[in-house]
């Protein structure tokens, strides 16, 4: 496995946004260049606790080193896996109203660059299955979004997945001077509400697109 994880880390080292380039790499994860060499190095070890610290550095979801050596191999194709909420949810976050699940796409590179705008780096990418009605017409109980697990702060307005507590949101956030961070559903038959600076609130990612699907 170590040596698969080594493979994972120089796919992100290559890829975007870093191209190869060791010292923007080794800001992003906070670690100096002899480390990435050691990490790099066959004859070193590349155990669970440094896969995760690489992986809380890069902001990446719990065990993305492994999933991405375990991802196929085929030329131009992109794997994008349901999210993962890691193990500080311990599997327990709740998403109301959530018929089943998508487990992952096959995409090909061509798909990513055209339909996936503003993305913080490919491996980031992943699936949440829509739940709950709050957000029609954008989407129903699911639908696919593709989400940018990379993104962990609300920079600017925009659809993000977050958690308040052990519940997990779909909402859009729109940051409001002097009450903060207000949550607004696309369904009028919600209320807004705001979250509150003592809330146990954390961002899983920013919704790039979602997919409304229709029975006939």
């Amino acid at each position: 496995m170590k040596n698969m994880r080594r493979k994972a880390l120089v796919t992100l080292l290559n890829g975007k946004p870093f191209f190869g380039d060791r010292a923007a790499f080794c800001l992003a994860a906070g670690i100096t260049k002899g480390r990435l060499s050691q990490l790099l190095n066959p004859d070193e070890p590349f155990g669970d606790r440094a896969a995760q610290a690489l992986e809380e550095k890069l902001g990446l979801a719990t065990g993305s080193l492994d999933k991405m050596a375990a991802a196929p191999e085929e030329q131009g194709i992109v794997l994008i896996r349901e999210y993962q909420t890691g193990g500080a949810m311990g599997g327990g976050l709740i998403l109301r109203d959530q018929p089943g699940v998508i487990k992952s796409w096959r995409v090909s590179e061509e798909w990513v660059h055209k339909n996936a705008r503003n993305y913080t780096a490919t491996q980031n990418l992943c699936i949440v299955t829509g739940f709950g009605d709050s957000m029609r017409p954008i989407y129903n109980p699911g639908d696919p979004l593709l989400v940018d697990s990379g993104v962990k702060s609300v920079d600017f307005d925009g659809i993000y997945f977050f958690r308040v507590g052990e519940e997990g949101f779909i909402k859009r956030l729109q940051r409001i001077p002097g009450e903060g961070l207000v949550a607004i559903s696309e369904n009028k038959a919600y209320r807004d509400w705001t979250i509150k600076p003592d809330m146990d609130f954390e961002v899983f990612g920013r919704v790039l697109k979602a997919w409304c699907g229709e029975d006939f």
